[in-house]
């Protein structure tokens, strides 16, 4: 097991975080789906990117690395032998997948590791053998498929995990009829939907809006092309709450119209207290007298853990609600951060659906577990910067998810971080 050694100290200077998972995620499948050679850049060499193009092989892809850039030859033949997928650690992949394999008809056992094979798959389970695809599982994985996809009206709550949502849109427009996505109650993360729609469209597949939904026309073809993608505002959350809380951070390169649900840090930022100003299209962030907020999490999942992390330095209560989900991730970020910043000194206390957290003006060195989450980790690496104290925090390689060279930036940015292996 590796841990990672933090000191105390500030982060400042300018850098480029990497490129947003979700929109690399969304940009490969449909480059995949494309017959043709398409090239996508900036993408990292993150575990959760191999998933996807694990999966994507299964489909018949082709992969080609040049440095960040991908050149991605997909198939509009797909192999029709039963395929294993491994999925790793991604619910993204696994749950994007599913469906199109049910589309193109590929007979596949998906398998995954961590804490994936217990992540909740209940919605496909019993949505998907409605329109003619088997599939068996004892409630996660392994899951295993065969049948085709058919056409028609798929209805499925709107507050489950909007992956569900993202895989029926990425399926639907490969079947031979048109079909509808329904939904009985209200979107969650439609942040994460809206830029499935809008990659999507970059490709030549849309679907159009309906009061409940969505309809999506049948017989659409994927079409390759160069595809540039743009940078992640959930990881920028990390170096921006570092500036906040004393450093003087630059993020370069993040695009101020996105569809990422998680651009809301800069306002949550601001509200924080926090001073931040856009610069030749940089973002910087710098101290500001921080005080408490309440935080409707709903459609922010990922920013929890450092949302948690300032809101344990600013003055007064903050209430993170609505935040449930976060049970049901790479750990239980809920209790992995309750207990995390509560071993450096924070007042923070665990609900159901969140955290209520009285600030603290500093907090003290010690341990911290890193529970095998990567946003957990790169979380108490920046709260570390404010401790008394050196800071161990465990599973330091769970950053290679999704950003493999986190470390190595915030060393660069005036950091003192030591990753011990082992």
């Amino acid at each position: 097991m590796s841990r990672v050694i933090l000191h105390p100290g500030a982060l400042r200077g300018r850098r480029f975080v990497p490129p947003s998972k979700s929109a690399a995620h969304r940009a490969l499948l449909c480059a995949g789906l494309a017959a043709g050679e398409s090239t996508l850049s900036p993408i990292d060499h993150s575990a959760d990117m191999e998933a996807t193009l694990r999966v994507l092989a299964a489909f018949g892809a082709k992969a080609r690395w040049e440095e960040s850039t991908l050149h991605l030859t997909g198939t509009a033949a797909t192999p029709q032998d039963p395929a294993t997928i491994d999925c790793g650690e991604s619910g993204s992949t696994l749950r994007f997948c599913i469906p199109v394999a049910g589309a193109l008809g590929l007979p596949a056992t998906f398998t995954g590791r961590g804490r994936l094979p217990q992540r909740p798959l209940n919605t496909y389970l019993d949505l998907l053998p409605q329109h003619g695809l088997l599939c068996e599982s004892t409630g996660g994985l392994p899951l295993s498929i065969r049948g085709s996809l058919e056409p028609g009206v798929y209805t499925l709550a709107g507050d489950v995990s909007s992956q569900f949502i993202t895989g029926l849109l990425f399926a639907l427009p490969l079947l031979a009829g048109d079909s509808e996505i329904y939904l009985t109650t209200p979107l969650q993360s439609a942040g994460y939907v809206a830029m499935t729609r809008r990659v999507q469209s970059a490709f030549g597949v849309v679907s159009t809006p309906t009061a409940r939904g969505w309809r999506v026309p049948g017989r659409q073809t994927y079409r390759a092309r160069a595809f540039s993608v743009e940078r992640d505002w959930s990881q920028a959350a990390f170096l921006l709450a570092a500036g906040a809380l004393g450093g003087d951070v630059t993020v370069l390169g993040l695009d101020p119209d996105t569809a990422q649900g998680d651009r809301a840090i800069e306002p949550l930022l601001r509200e924080f207290g926090a001073a931040l100003s856009w610069e030749d299209g940089a973002l910087t962030a710098r101290p500001g007298p921080l005080h408490g907020i309440d935080i409707d999490a709903g459609q922010i999942p990922d920013l929890v853990p450092i949302l948690a992390v300032v809101a344990a330095l600013a003055k007064g209560r903050t209430r993170i609600y609505h935040a449930e989900r976060l049970r049901i991730k790479e750990s239980d970020r809920l209790t992995a951060m309750r207990a995390g910043l509560a071993a450096l000194g924070a007042q923070i206390e665990e609900r159901p659906d969140g955290l209520v957290i009285e600030g603290v003006s500093g907090l003290h060195g010690g341990q911290a577990a890193g529970y095998n989450d990567h946003r957990v980790v790169m979380a108490l690496a920046i709260a570390a910067l404010r401790a008394d104290g050196p800071v161990t925090v465990t599973d330091a390689e769970a950053v290679r998810k999704s950003w493999p060279s986190f470390f190595e930036d915030y060393n660069a940015l005036g950091g003192n971080a030591d990753v011990l292996m082992g």
